[in-house]
C-alpha cells in the first residue's frame, strides 16, 4: 500500500504588471511554487510541482507528515488594535 502525505497549500489571486490575475499556488511545507490562470488549474500545476520536486529530492518525504495539516484565517482590520481568528 502506498504512503500518504500532505502539503500545506495557499493560492494566493495576485496582479501582474499588466493588471491581468494570476493565481499563484504555494506550498509552504516545502517552499516551492506554481501559477495558473485560475485555481484549478494553479493546484494543478502546484501538483505536478511537487512530484517533480520529490522525484529529483526523495529524501524530502522525511519531512512530510502524513496527518492532515490545521488550517485558520486571521482577519486584520487597519486600525483595530487585535487580529480575529475566523474558523
Amino acid at each position: 500500500m502506498e504512503k500518504k502525505y500532505f502539503m500545506d497549500i495557499v493560492i494566493n489571486k495576485e496582479k501582474l504588471s499588466d493588471g491581468s490575475s494570476v493565481f499563484v499556488a504555494h506550498c509552504l511545507t516545502l517552499g516551492i511554487a506554481s501559477q495558473g490562470n485560475d485555481m484549478d488549474e494553479a493546484m494543478k500545476n502546484i501538483k505536478e510541482a511537487i512530484e517533480l520536486y520529490l522525484e529529483e529530492q526523495p529524501e524530502k518525504y522525511d519531512i512530510l507528515s502524513n496527518e492532515p495539516p490545521l488550517f485558520s484565517v486571521v482577519e486584520v482590520t487597519k486600525g483595530a488594535k487585535a487580529a480575529s481568528v475566523i474558523r
